[in-house]
Order: structure tokens, then C-alpha cells, then sequence
């Protein structure tokens, strides 16, 4: 049984009644003709068991973007049902309007659609379908809430998406430069051309000149088919929020306007710079941890890198736990027996340093090139400028000895030959891809 907002209002209509007739009886009989009224209103509502509810199959969604959810109700009764219907998501989901007015004749159906603009990455579930069907009267009705299944699966938004253009033109180029700046390992023969002014000497094929008669140089480009694995954090570290704090009432991982969390930073750089080495050639691998290894992605080809990594990270969500190294380690040596580009996306911290982190980190820049990639929390930087009051001083003081800490556990890693890359949310994607393109052109892959 439910009541609508008619029945206080018939219930203060009493009120007139009263004045006229001043007695406790007068209340008494006003609210016990309200009582029948609404109990007679329960009795004549068409029961919403006769109602068959079906719920359609969503798609894939980016995070941010619209997504129509639409509720098929079929009224196999023999009477009109007025009311209300409710489709109730997680709060996450972004449900616009999820209540929707129910007027269906007898044997008919009716669509009702829900919009949902996620505001949070993994699998945005359905909750109960609540179909209230009111009386004649409008006074009240029935109700009744079915269990109905809906998944929404939120990819991650890779927002960095707009910095791929440029890289790959950067890629290009790297691909079709005359002359070789980096001898060595790092770089595969291309072709032959004639020498002109500025071509490094180191570079002229003497058998070839030979025969020409005329001095011909050898071009080189960047080796393709390169073992490139991605190494995402998602311990406790990751679900740090970066930017200026958290807003009231939002979700416990959810980004909020000016606030991210880290694992969300580390994800869409590595998309960036998985998307990029895969157009570059190279192999790409992925796994994310904490204690164990909760997702890994292999052998994708390059037109199904991007789907296989997006529709894998998308659950993925920081544990509240210390990460395991030592797993790292031996996941890395299961998936790279020759040497590769190790990123690791995790955070600059000394003390991630000393739970076991340095020592893995030798042991993989001893057969492999590793770069670490950390996101710097724009909000320290602010709360070391503001040194108005003596609570902001003291605040200023605390960030610079984070900053501190920092910059002396990436010199650090640095004299261990790991390459360090840390910067802004919005800034590591791009920094990072550049860093590989940098590697990829001195032959370090």
C-alpha cells in the first residue's frame, strides 16, 4: 500500500469542518471517512503484478557520455493502470529522471526511458523497478518493487586521446629521418640515398659508394616489433585523489570537477602510450596490480589493442591494500624473457621505496629499460604558494618537504637507470608518450 500528496491535503480539508463543528467527534469522523476513502482507493488499484517489466541491453559507454536505458512495461491485465514507475540505478549510473508517469490500457505496452550519464568507471548496476499503481481516487495504491538485472559498463574516458595526432606525426617522422642521430642496437637499416651536406660520415656505406661512383649514406629507422609492458598500480597508493579535494556527497572512487583519482591519470596514460607503441609497431602487454594480479592483457593485435585494454581496465578499482613487488617481478620475467620497455605507473613515494619497490627496480634496469610514471598532485603546488596566514605557511612548509622527499627518490631511481616522468593529471599522458617516442628514437628499446 502507498499514499500519494492528496491525502494530507484531504486530511487539512477537515479543518473547515472543525471550525464549523468544534468537537473531538468532528475529528473523529473526518479522519475515519479519510481512512475509508484510502482504503477503498487500495482496493479499486489494478494490482502492478499484472504488469510484465523487461529491461533492454545497454552498450559499452566512454565515462561522461549519455546512455539511453529503456524499460519495457506490458499490461496484461484486464484494466488501466495509472501510476508511477521508478527504474533505480546506482547513484554512480547518472540517472537524469528515473521516475516516469504510467497511464496503459489494457493488453498495450509502453517503452520509458532513463538517461544516464556515468560519473564513475567499472559496471553501473541496475537496482530494483518500482511500478506504484494508484485508484481511482488518486488517494493511493499499490506497489510493488521487482528485482530486474541491468549492467551498464563504463569505459575509461582516455581523454588524452587528443594528444595521439601529434605523437604519431612525431612517429612518423621518426620513421622516414634521413640519417641516424644514435648508432647501435637501437635502430634497424632502412635504405640507401645519396650523401648530402650535414650527413653524419659514420653513416656512408663505402661497398655501396664503390659501386655508384658517388657517395651514398645508409638510413636508418627505429627497430619495430619491440616488447613494451605496462605495469599499472592498484594498490592503496592509487586511490589517492589528485587536485584540489573531494566534493561533497560524491562517490568513494568517483572524479569529481578539479579532483581525480590517481589510478584514473595512470589508466589513460598508459591507453595513450599503448595505443601509440602499437601503431609504432612494437608489442604491447599490460597487467595491473596490488597483492596479486587482478588484470592482464596479451598478445592483442593492434586493431583489438585498444577494446581488449578499455573493456579490461574499466572494473578495475583501487584496493585499500599494500602492493605486492615482489609480484611484479615475477610477472615481468613471465611475460619479457628479452629485454622491453617497462613502464610502471605508480606513485613517487620513499616509502613505496622501502616495502620493497628499490630492489625490484634494480633487479628489472638490470636486463630491461624501466621508466617509472608518477602523477604530481597540482594541490601541493598551490599550497606551497599560499603563504598568507600562519595555517597556509605551515601548509607551504609541508608541501615543500613533500616536494623534497620527491625530487630525492627520483634522483635515486635515476642513478639506478630508471627514467623518471612525473607531472600534472592532464599532463602525464603526453609526457609519457613523449618519453617513449625519446627512448624509441635513441634506441633504447
Amino acid at each position: 500500500m502507498t499514499t500519494t500528496g492528496r491525502v494530507p491535503v484531504l486530511v487539512a480539508l477537515g479543518v473547515v469542518l472543525v471550525a464549523l463543528w468544534p468537537t473531538l467527534a468532528a475529528v473523529g469522523t473526518w479522519l475515519l471517512v479519510v481512512a475509508l476513502l484510502v482504503a477503498l482507493d487500495v482496493v479499486l488499484a489494478p494490482s502492478p503484478r499484472a504488469l510484465v517489466l523487461r529491461r533492454s541491453v545497454l552498450p559499452a559507454v566512454r565515462l561522461g557520455e549519455p546512455v539511453e536505458s529503456t524499460l519495457l512495461v506490458a499490461n496484461e491485465s484486464g484494466r488501466r493502470v495509472r501510476g508511477l514507475v521508478r527504474d533505480a540505478w546506482q547513484p554512480s549510473a547518472g540517472a537524469r529522471t528515473d521516475r516516469h508517469v504510467l497511464d496503459l490500457p489494457a493488453g498495450e505496452r509502453r517503452r520509458f526511458t532513463t538517461v544516464l550519464v556515468p560519473t564513475r568507471r567499472g559496471d553501473r548496476l541496475a537496482d530494483r523497478v518500482t511500478v506504484r499503481s494508484l485508484g481511482p481516487l488518486g488517494l493511493a495504491g499499490r506497489q510493488r518493487s521487482a528485482s530486474l538485472p541491468g549492467r551498464l559498463r563504463v569505459l575509461p574516458p582516455f581523454t588524452s586521446r587528443k594528444h595521439l595526432p601529434s605523437r604519431l606525426s612525431r612517429l612518423r617522422e621518426l620513421d622516414g629521418r634521413s640519417a641516424v642521430l644514435h648508432r647501435g642496437q637501437g635502430t634497424e637499416f632502412d635504405s640507401l640515398r645519396d650523401y648530402v651536406d650535414g650527413d653524419d660520415v659514420r653513416s656512408i656505406d663505402w661497398r655501396a659508394t664503390a659501386r655508384r661512383q658517388s657517395v651514398v649514406v645508409r638510413t636508418w629507422r627505429p627497430e619495430r616489433d619491440r616488447r613494451v609492458l605496462l605495469v599499472v598500480d592498484a594498490s592503496r597508493t592509487s586511490a589517492a585523489r589528485i587536485g584540489t579535494g573531494p566534493a561533497p556527497g560524491a562517490d568513494r572512487f568517483a572524479s569529481t570537477e578539479g579532483v581525480e583519482v590517481r589510478l584514473d591519470a595512470a589508466i589513460d596514460a598508459a591507453l595513450l602510450t599503448a595505443v601509440l607503441a602499437g601503431r609504432a609497431g612494437d608489442r604491447v602487454d599490460l597487467f595491473a596490480h596490488d597483492r596479486r594480479v587482478r588484470v592482464r592483457v596479451r598478445g592483442s593485435s593492434r586493431a583489438d589493442l585498444l577494446p581488449s585494454l578499455v573493456t579490461a581496465l574499466a572494473p578495475l578499482e583501487p584496493a585499500l591494500v599494500e602492493a605486492d613487488w615482489d609480484v611484479v617481478a615475477t610477472e615481468v620475467r613471465a611475460l619479457a624473457r628479452q629485454r622491453a620497455l617497462v613502464v610502471l605507473l605508480t606513485a613517487l613515494d620513499p616509502a613505496a621505496l622501502e616495502s620493497g619497490l628499490l630492489t625490484v627496480l634494480e633487479q628489472l634496469a638490470a636486463r630491461h629499460t624501466v621508466v617509472l610514471a608518477a602523477v604530481d598532485d597540482p594541490a601541493l603546488r598551490q599550497m606551497a604558494r599560499r603563504r598568507q596566514t600562519s595555517e597556509e605557511v605551515y601548509g607551504a612548509a609541508a608541501a615543500e618537504a613533500t616536494a623534497a622527499e620527491r625530487a630525492a627518490t627520483a634522483t635515486l631511481l635515476e642513478r639506478l637507470g630508471v627514467q623518471v616522468v612525473h607531472a600534472a593529471p592532464d599532463d602525464l599522458a603526453p609526457a609519457l608518450a613523449d618519453t617513449y617516442l625519446a627512448l624509441k628514437a635513441a634506441g633504447r628499446l
